[in-house]
């Protein structure tokens, strides 16, 4: 069975006569549901053997007989390890062959062209979903493309370049969309040629996402300059490249004391001239190669004397031998070439530049704007960019950025994936402290595990720096009167109180201004509190807070309010209590929940119930009434006023349940939860949870059964809206990586304002949840991993040499909804510069939630496959295409370790970020789904709701109109889902050329909805895009005209409905609701309200969402030559081409 991209018989010489091998007729998949496919090889000639090697598009097989069977798909796992480890997984390997430093790199559009005369076979995608496999190629007079074998004429088996009107990319033809395998074909193989004055389409998919960039990058270079293509890119070949080169080697030369240019450089000099633009490539590397082409320079010297002088004396040959320990010109710049060009960074500055070698400042400009996500770019932006990346003179000169600039520019600062904006405080810091994530610290002072591990002031110190906002101090009695810090009841030797408050005080604002908490867990004698207390007042002093709580407020004050200000966290006596001590509950964290586990197992629990059944046990045993015999009670301890009254704001309150805690819970008072308890109450009360969270803070501390100083995962307590997630900092892994990348996005102040839906009074969400969040609209992200960088050897790996087979994970953290993980195919033996070009989408739920992570793998691994990691919050993803660099399993940068990546979220420019919260766009659908909203079973309430209805409908039909014209219309400039606008009309500008080279159609941007304008008759397919275009600005013009009405309306709805919420419970019971009827009129009540204020939020936005895709229609048009006045601009161009063509 022939497999889709894979097939790996062998292809005869591409010679007119060739003949069809038997079964090559179309193969129907009607019979074929089910068997697995993925893309691979196809043999070729020698020439492209390497990308034809290739296996780059995943996808399923589609077979004619007598073929190899095909590969197995990876399968995909339904989630995602506690720990992190793959170990043990079952993985199926998939493999690329990549280059090895002899064969030749695709390097320019002369390199694509002659592979593509030499020809390859791709696969024909037939609107029947039928699928073809034919050999293609260019004639040798570059003036037609032909296949075989067929069962056409020769004649007809072939289609003029003059009569081709566009290459398309990716899967966005009608063909496509339409076939039954459109699911099965990779995004980054497939392309299509556009041809004929009917428009027809030839939709083919190549066996590797290189090959497919080699064939529209030579077509789009044929079709600008016709036969003589390949004579213009002799005569203005890498011309900036190459001069820079050369400069560079002259100067090395001079630098070098060489008189003779002719007799090259020193070996080491050009070795360093090589790591100078590509710092990661190994100097044993380089060398290696320029000592290769030195051995068969030899050889071929030797082979020219020995024929030309026979028996002669052989000092020539000696000669030349003795110079190779030097490099001459051309060895340097070839292998410059090797080690120096990227071709996944050549292809994407061809698709821009217009089918030239380089940047001028405009195709910079489009390339900022459309893809980068930049508004308002200037030619002189751009020329100053140019300036700043440009090695050459000549190109500084000029205002024209080469490859090398522009790789410059990809692997500079400003293409880092992390947007910069985030490196500063950017939320809002007033919200009240409940309000926020805070980044906290487990047992602080060990650096290991919880048993033996030594303990140290420099775990302090590093997750202060790091910015943790929150740290563990359990304070016992120590010698000579002087409080210890310590674990109790372990080996972990004792740190002086005294010693861990000057480190505090001296670290606990280096790294953030906003408030530190302090744990702390005290175990120490009336006495030794005393001593204690001193030390708290004398070393941290003013910046300790004691003010005390407002008995009127709901909320703790706000992060701004406390700034450098440290609140201690611990037992308070009662209010109103005499004397200088009273008796309080100790707070003894892993000996409390012990004493419950153990009670429960020994009252109730049957010998081998595991610790999850004794957690569930003990949620209820929690709320047992003192007069249960099994209740134990806590031990109780004296503690010294003076030091209860430095407790203010973080009281520690045991947790009995939500209920409880509504009722009787102040906001300055704090529950501390152990970790199998919270996880237990986030699966069996969610939506509690949640609400809990919205007034009080909770703290979640590890199960002590985590000796090893393991972590748990912060997202399943995140989720909930827990705030205070403590983690040991000392242990790198998955989930310290989550932790240290949250808590990134805020300037890495410790703290990051929660979702929306978690902080408003009231709200429906429930931590859960596995579908759509109500109110939230999703959003489709769209990662493409292209290639990686310098990815080097595990460090505990048992392999000899230093070569790895890389693959890639994406991973997506956040609700249960939203995770999951893709990963890449492996690339074998290549480690410098793997090419992956896998494209992967996932569906966001709850974006505010959502962390992106990398990890790099090696699949030929012994004893460690880790190579690196990023991991990063959607929030702080920049667009576009994007450099990550990869850190290590502890977190340090891996020295020039980087992935290239493109990354699109449908509701941001280019990816851009106009707004945090959006519009997905989604397709047309034959039924609408409107939102529905709950009976509460409250008479008066369920009456209100009902007059939201119509409003509803008529929100979601508005927006929904907009998205699908604005959805149809990319379809038929042959983009993507994930492309905007600004992409979707500078596609079109590609397209509406007529015979005479005019435009066929100009944009009238005078208005604020640009006006689409025929100039002269159109072709069916022009006909259809200007009337959806028509149909997308009415869409558009009624989201402007009617959302704000539409907007009030719900409020208002929204606002009536609010009055009822004080009074609902006295509502229900007068209705006759009990017990769970009343919980659940309150849910539905949550729900409506959620719904409304969701619906609401979502229209405004698709308001700004309309001016925004106005405003990209505009800046396209004037940015491609598509409006009016420009028209004499691209007139003067086409005559020039047609100059060029005579």
């Amino acid at each position: 069975m022939a497999e889709f991209g894979d097939n790996k018989s062998s292809v005869g010489p591409p010679v007119a006569g060739r003949k069809a091998a038997s079964g090559e007729a179309g193969v129907s998949l009607e019979t074929r549901r089910g068997e697995p496919v993925s893309n691979g090889n196809c043999g070729a000639s020698d020439t492209v053997k390497r990308v034809q090697n290739q296996s780059g598009c995943e996808s399923p097989t589609w077979g004619s007989a007598g073929s190899d069977p095909p590969a197995k798909a990876i399968p995909r796992r339904s989630s995602l390890l506690k720990d992190g480890s793959r170990a043990g997984r079952v993985r199926k390997k998939t493999v690329s062959f990549s280059s090895s430093l002899s064969e030749k790199k695709i390097s320019s559009a002369a390199d694509c062209i002659h592979s593509m005369v030499e020809g390859i076979e791709l696969k024909k995608i037939r609107t029947n979903s039928r699928v073809y496999q034919r050999y293609y190629l260019l004639d040798a007079g570059l003036q037609a493309l032909c296949w075989e074998p067929s069962k056409k004429e020769s004649d007809k088996a072939r289609i003029s370049l003059a009569s081709i009107r566009e290459v398309r990319t990716g899967r966005n033809t009608e063909t496509f969309r339409t076939s039954g395998v459109y699911e099965q074909i990779s995004e980054d193989c497939a392309f299509s040629i556009i041809y004929g004055e009917m428009y027809e389409s030839l939709d083919l998919v190549a066996n590797s996402a290189e090959v497919a960039n080699i064939w529209v990058t030579g077509l789009r270079y044929l079709m600008q300059y016709g036969k003589h293509a390949l004579d213009m890119l002799s005569s203005s070949q890498d011309s900036l490249r190459l001069g820079w080169l050369e400069q560079l080697f002259l100067s090395a030369a001079d630098s070098d004391g060489q008189e003779d240019v002719e007799e090259g450089i020193r070996l080491q000099l050009a070795v360093k001239l090589i790591q100078s633009v590509n710092p990661g490539v190994g100097a044993r590397k380089v060398e290696h190669r320029f000592k290769e082409l030195q051995r068969v320079r030899e050889k071929m010297c030797g082979l020219t004397l020995d024929n030309e002088s026979g028996g002669k004396d052989h000092a020539e040959s000696k000669r030349l031998i003795g110079r190779n320990e030097r490099v001459t010109r051309q060895q340097f710049i070839e292998v410059f070439h090797d080690f120096c060009t990227r071709p996944e960074i050549y292809f994407l500055l061809v698709q821009f530049s217009s089918n030239k070698e380089f940047l001028d400042t405009k195709d910079l400009m489009r390339f900022l704007e459309a893809e980068q996500g930049m508004t308002q770019v200037s030619e002189e932006a751009s020329l100053k960019l140019i300036r700043s990346q440009e090695p050459s003179e000549e190109g500084q000169q000029e205002g024209y950025l080469s490859l090398d600039g522009f790789t410059g520019y990809l692997t500079s600062a400003e293409c880092h994936l992390f947007d910069k904006e985030h490196h500063a405080v950017c939320q809002d810091m007033s919200q009240p402290l409940s309000h926020y994530y805070i980044s906290s610290s487990h047992n602080t002072y060990l650096i290991e595990d919880q048993v033996r591990g030594p303990s140290d002031i420099s775990g302090y110190i590093r997750a202060l720096k790091m910015g943790c906002r929150c740290v563990e101090v359990d304070v016992w009695d120590g010698p000579d009167e002087e409080p210890v810090v310590c674990t109790g009841h372990s080996l972990s030797p004792p740190l002086a109180l005294r010693c861990v408050l000057e480190a505090i005080g001296k670290f606990a604002f280096v790294a953030s201004q906003y408030p530190l908490i302090i744990c702390l867990e005290n175990h120490c004698s009336l006495r030794q509190q005393k001593v204690m207390c001193q030390h708290l007042v004398r070393t941290l002093g003013e910046k300790l807070y004691n003010g005390p709580p407002c008995e009127g407020e709901s909320y703790l004050p706000s992060p701004h309010a406390l700034r450098h200000r440290i609140l201690l966290k611990g037992k308070m006596l009662a209010p109103g209590a005499d004397g200088d001590e009273g008796e309080v509950s100790e707070e003894d964290e892993g000996a409390e929940m012990g004493q419950r586990l153990k009670a429960v197992n020994s009252g109730v629990a049957a010998p081998e119930a595991n610790e999850k059944d004794l957690v569930q046990k003990s949620v209820s045993f929690t709320a047992a009434a003192p007069s249960d015999p099994l209740h134990v009670p806590p031990k109780r301890f004296q503690l010294l006023k003076e030091l209860s009254d430095l407790v203010t704001l973080c009281r520690s309150v045991r947790f009995v349940d939500f209920p409880t805690s509504s009722k009787s819970q102040h906001p300055w008072e704090l529950c501390s939860f152990h970790e199998s308890l919270a996880v237990c109450l986030a699966g069996e009360s969610p939506g509690d949870f949640v609400n809990h969270n919205k007034h009080f803070l909770s703290r979640v501390y590890p199960s002590p059964t985590r000796i090893d100083s393991s972590n748990m995962n912060p997202q399943d307590l995140w989720k909930c809206g827990c705030q205070i997630v403590s983690m040991n900092f000392q242990t790198a892994g998955l989930m310290m990586d989550l932790n240290t990348a949250w808590f990134r996005q805020n300037g890495n102040c410790g703290y990051v304002l929660r979702p929306a839906i978690m902080r408003q009074e009231v709200s429906y969400f429930s931590a859960d949840t596995r579908d759509t969040v109500p109110g939230v609209s999703p959003q489709l992200l769209h990662v493409k991993v292209i290639s990686g960088q310098n990815l080097p050897k595990p460090r505990g790996s048992g392999t000899k040499g230093d070569v790895v087979d890389p693959y890639v994970y994406v991973e997506i953290h956040g609700i249960p909804a939203d995770c999951t993980e893709r990963r890449t195919r492996t690339v074998t033996h290549n480690g410098d510069n793997p090419v992956f070009d896998e494209s992967f989408e996932f569906q966001i739920n709850l974006p505010e939630l959502v962390m992106v992570r990398f990890v790099v793998l090696d699949d030929d691994f012994i004893g460690d496959e880790f190579i690196g990691q990023y991991t990063i919050p959607l929030e702080c993803l920049q667009p576009g295409y994007r450099h990550v660099p990869l850190q290590s399993l502890t977190g340090e940068e891996l020295p020039h370790a980087q992935l290239f990546v493109h990354v699109a979220l449908t509701n941001r420019r280019g990816g851009g970020k106009p707004h945090k919260r959006g519009l997905s766009v989604r397709k047309a659908r034959k039924g609408r789904d409107y939102t529905a909203l709950r009976d509460s079973g409250v008479r008066a309430v369920d009456e209100v709701f009902k007059m939201a209805a119509p409003p509803l409908r008529e929100a979601t039909d508005l927006r929904e109109n907009m998205q699908n014209s604005v959805a149809v219309f990319k379809e038929l400039c042959g983009v993507s889902a994930v492309a905007n606008l600004m992409q979707c009309v500078l596609a079109l500008g590609s397209r509406v050329s007529g015979p005479d080279g005019a435009p066929l159609l100009l944009f009238n941007v005078l208005d604020l909805y640009p006006a689409l304008e025929p100039q002269g008759a159109l072709p069916d397919v022009l006909r259809r895009v200007v009337s959806n275009y028509e149909m997308m600005v009415q869409a558009s013009r009624a989201v402007v005209e009617l959302s704000d009405g539409i907007h009030d309306r719900i409020l208002q709805i929204q606002t009536r409905a609010m009055e009822f919420h004080e009074k609902l419970q006295s509502l229900a019971a007068k209705e006759g609701l009990r017990g769970r009827k009343v919980s659940r009129a309150l849910e539905s009540f949550s729900w409506n309200i959620t719904i409304l204020k969701g619906q609401a939020d979502l229209l405004k936005r698709a308001k700004a969402e309309v001016r925004e895709n106005m405003k990209q229609v505009h800046d396209a048009a004037l940015t491609g030559n598509l409006t009016k006045a420009s028209v004499g601009v691209k007139r003067v161009r086409s005559q020039t081409r047609r100059i060029q063509e005579d």
